[in-house]
Formats: structure tokens, sequence, C-alpha cells
């Protein structure tokens, strides 16, 4: 097939990286526009855009694909379809029906759960016990078309979102390269989402890191896991920025404790008193410093981490 590839960060490089060693002929490959990055702010390519110019690929970088010069030059490319993955802009109608056989979105969830930009976060933090790839038919709404396949994985209890990131970056790209092989028959079997089923992955904001201990332990774990390794959650313990890294849920009880609390700390971890139950935090990651065990921070700055010591609120609390 002639392909065109949209696509933006590492997830879709891998996916791009496939189809340039495929059969396929890739035509060419839109991403995101170049951003600022890093302490310099200097303009930096998307992994996609690494990708498609060290394999001599041209690489198209409009702000927006609704006008009409946009829909034109897709149309000048003669593509059989256009594989989408995390590119990131809205297709418009007049692009989706471009290709001769249309768009494809390669997608981070089982759909109709968690359609939107977060998927692999939202379904770790919301305690799924699987996530996946589905590979669909695209149309105009937000991550609502047919579905032509699926590959499924399971998430672990210390899944983190890196770790579902890796996984499923390895499921898509075989999963793509099948349906591809015999796309008609699986655009005739494609199968309509169930809308009812439907979730919404929000995107990931930085606010949302600020750890609230009054929140029940199992919830606190499992965001740590969402947000490592973006955008990492953190406690404030005497004006210092804890980022917490690994952290597992305990069951134990406690009484007439506020939460934020350390109860107790040494080889087994810091243990932090929550709403309900108490957060073994077991690595993490002190201003300036490296991402380190428990006890290896400890060693250095126990007077830190002493029993009754508070994480204080985070600060939309502090204000009210």
């Amino acid at each position: 097939m002639r392909i065109v590839f949209a696509g933006t960060p590492e997830f879709a490089a891998t996916h791009l990286a496939t189809l340039l060693e495929s059969e396929h002929t890739v035509a060419a490959v839109y991403s995101q526009p170049d951003r600022p990055a890093g302490r310099g702010k200097k303009l930096q390519a998307s992994p996609v855009k690494e990708v498609a110019l060290a394999a001599g690929i041209p690489v198209l970088q409009p702000a927006s694909l609704r006008r009409e010069d946009e829909v034109a030059r897709l149309a000048a490319l003669d593509a059989d379809v256009m594989v989408v993955v995390a590119y990131g802009l809205i297709l418009p109608q007049p692009i989706l029906d471009a290709p001769r056989m249309g768009c494809l979105n390669v997608h981070a969830s089982l759909l109709p759960r968690w359609r939107g930009a977060a998927p692999i976060q939202r379904a770790i933090a919301a305690g799924d016990t699987e996530s996946g790839i589905t590979i669909m038919q695209m149309d105009a709404g937000l991550d609502t078309g047919a579905m032509l396949a699926t590959a499924r994985c399971a998430i672990l209890p210390h899944t983190t979102a890196g770790e579902l990131h890796d996984r499923l970056a390895e499921l898509g790209p075989p999963l793509l390269l099948k349906v591809l092989a015999d796309l008609p028959e699986y655009q005739k079997t494609a199968q309509v989402q169930d809308d009812t089923a439907a979730t919404y992955a929000h995107k990931i904001e930085k606010c949302e890191a600020a750890i609230d201990w009054r929140q029940d332990a199992a919830t606190l774990a499992r965001a740590i896991c969402a947000f490592n390794p973006f955008p990492v959650c953190y406690g404030v313990l005497q004006g210092e920025r804890v980022r917490i890294w690994q952290a597992r849920a305990l069951a134990e009880t406690h009484t007439d404790v506020t939460p934020g609390t350390i109860l107790r700390a040494g080889r087994e971890g810091i243990v932090v008193a929550c709403g309900q139950g108490s957060l073994c935090i077991d690595t993490l990651q002190l201003p300036g410093g490296k991402v380190l065990a428990a006890g290896q921070v400890l060693n250095a700055r126990s007077a830190l981490f002493a029993d009754g010591a508070r994480f204080e609120l985070p600060a939309q609390e502090q204000n009210q």
C-alpha cells in the first residue's frame, strides 16, 4: 500500500519505523510543528519527524489541516490509506476522505473505554486490570470510529505508565501490519463502538501530580504508577518537594492521625498516613538529587522524614 503517516511522539515513531521496514511505501509523514524544549527552549523535532528524516521521507508540519490547500496537498500524495498514531491534530472530514481507503487510527486503549488524550495514565489511575491497542476506521468524532482489530495486555498492580506505554508500543505495530495486509476484509467486519460504554481520558495536567493525602492509599498508589514517568507525583515536606516514583498501599489502619503524617521510616520504606490506609514510599527523589530507594535517602536525610513530620496539603487547599 501507499501510506501517508501522521504522528508525533515516541509511541508513534515506533509504528512509523515498523512501516518503513515493511513492504508498504510511506509516501510522506505528517507531524506536529517543532516545539521549544529544554532549558534553552530551542526548537526540537518530534520523534516521528526524526525517524522520517533519517529515512529520507518528506515531512509536513502544518499547524492545522482545515485549510483547502492542506486538503489538496494530502490528496496529491495519492495515498491508499492514512495511518494516524498520536498525531495531536483534528482531522476534518475532507482529510478523512482524501485517501482511497480512509484513515486508520492506532489508539492505546480498548475502545470505547478511554477515548481521548491520556488513555494509558487514566486506565492505571482508574484501577483497570487490562489495556490494549485498538485500530479503528477514523470518523469525525473523537476516537469514535468503527473498530477493526484489538490486542490486549494485562495491567498489573505496580505497572507504571512508562511500562504500559512500552508494552503497547510492542503490541501496536504487528497488529497494524496485520490489518493493512487484509484491510478490505477488516473494514467489512468493522465493529461499531458502544457509545454508552465510552469513557474519556482527559489530558494530564501537572497540577494533578500534587498528592492529597486525604485520599485513600490505594487511590494514591495507582496515581503514582499512572504519573510515572510524567508528571511524577509529589508531596511537600518542610518546604521541600519530594517526588514519589514508587509506592504501595498498606491496609493498616490508624486513628487520630492527620493525613500526610509520617508514621515511621526505615528499611521497609517511608510510611505515611492517608485518608484511609497508609502509603509506603519505596522510591523517591529530593530536589536536585537522584531517584533513590527510601533506605538510601534516609541514610543522609533521616531528620527530614522523622516520625510525626507532616506533608503539606496541595497549594489549592492551603488557600481555602
